[in-house]
């Protein structure tokens, strides 16, 4: 076993929920030298082309990477092994934190084609497409942004791909669609933290309103801007936004959540033509944590 393969543990743990082998043609075969292999490039951040001989043929290991980005194969594993951890009671509810990074991306990120990519013998585009590809211009060139949710074990619930110049604050709802956390006995996922924490980028009406509909404690630092409209407006301006400086500093989770995905070349600079395979190598990261000993937890606030 090299350095950064899978266990024998970590790889029981997610053999029940790939694609079953021995299909017609053996394509399916080997499923735990790929994987082995996709992890070693996406932490490495080497050319696909370059990943050394033990992964077996680097077309294999790349094809198998798109098309399980492509039919959503990824996000299932995600959230199975989130589900795992929910069962052993390894979830940090207590309190989820919002926020995101840019990745800049490389020159071999660019000139996608324009047409839409297509899922192999069907008529469909793949999961997570964005006509856009997630790339957007600054001044220092193209870069992609990346929106998450992370629990206090310091490990990803949810993530969104956008480029690299959209707002934080309009992310903030369609992050949080994306938290679905199977339950122990069945039923619907769980969706809803006990507490929410972010950022004074993500204090608006809206979101604010979308958290209360919820009945989702949160806190948001508000801004001196919007501080000195609502004092302006007088009762009309509403009530000032609850907040707990004890709570707000367990927001840094979130930010070393960050650093952790960050450790993987293949994320902290993107090399991924297409937004669905770049938000699928983000994702393999946020599996690849899960997988790891789970951190200590913090008691419930």
């Amino acid at each position: 076993m090299g350095r950064g393969d899978l266990t024998n543990d970590e790889w029981a743990r997610i053999a029940p929920h790939l694609p079953r082998s021995g299909n017609r043609g053996g394509r399916w075969k080997n499923h735990r030298k790929v994987i082995n292999g996709i992890l070693f490039r996406i932490r490495t951040g080497v050319p696909w082309r370059d990943l050394p001989e033990r992964f077996g043929n680097w077309k294999t290991v790349y094809e198998r990477h798109r098309r399980w980005s492509a039919d959503g194969t990824w996000d299932g594993i995600l959230q199975a092994v989130q589900a795992d951890a929910g069962v052993q009671g390894r979830v940090d509810w207590s309190i989820v934190s919002v926020d995101s990074t840019s990745c800049r991306a490389h020159q071999h990120a660019a000139g996608a084609p324009r047409r839409a990519p297509r899922i192999a013998k069907r008529r469909s585009t793949p999961r997570q497409h964005r006509p856009d590809e997630g790339l957007g211009r600054s001044r220092g060139g193209l870069t992609c942004k990346i929106h998450l949710a992370g629990e206090g074990g310091l490990r990803p619930l949810a993530l969104l791909i956008t480029p690299g110049q959209w707002a934080d604050s309009p992310q903030l709802i369609p992050v949080l669609e994306r938290i679905r956390v199977k339950r122990p006995g069945g039923g619907r996922p769980r969706t809803r933290p006990d507490h929410l924490g972010g950022d004074k980028a993500y204090s608006s009406r809206r979101n604010r309103h979308h958290l209360r509909r919820r009945q989702i404690k949160h806190t948001i630092p508000e801004p001196k801007n919007q501080r000195a409209n609502r004092q302006r407006r007088g009762s009309q301006g509403g009530r000032p936004a609850g907040f707990d400086r004890a709570i707000y500093k367990r927001r840094n989770e979130v930010e070393r959540t960050i650093n952790r995905l960050k450790n993987f070349r293949a994320v902290a600079t993107r090399y991924d033509k297409r937004a669905y395979v770049f938000h699928s190598t983000v994702t393999v990261a946020a599996i690849r944590l899960w997988l790891q000993t789970s951190p200590v937890l913090h008691a419930s606030l």
